[in-house]
């Protein structure tokens, strides 16, 4: 398993897990980044921080350290 951050750019990822406690945890699920759905890295900033994603049909930013508590598998390993 991986966190997000290692997918590369065009990569594609199915969420496992998210990682941290209350409020970010929270946040990130209300994006719409929950178990089991596929992410599409789009973007990497010059400087790693922040990460451009697809997540459900839309486009998405995160910063560098939300995207390290997202652990991910590639989307062809069976849930």
């Amino acid at each position: 398993m991986s966190s997000l951050r290692e997918v590369q750019v065009g990569g594609r990822a199915r969420v496992v897990k998210i990682h941290g406690e209350g409020a970010v945890k929270r946040r990130i699920m209300d994006m719409g980044i929950t178990k089991g759905v596929e992410i599409q890295v789009r973007k990497v900033a010059p400087l790693g921080d922040p990460i451009e994603i697809t997540v459900r049909g839309y486009e998405l930013s995160l910063r560098k350290a939300d995207a390290e508590s997202i652990e991910v598998e590639s989307p062809s390993a069976q849930p």
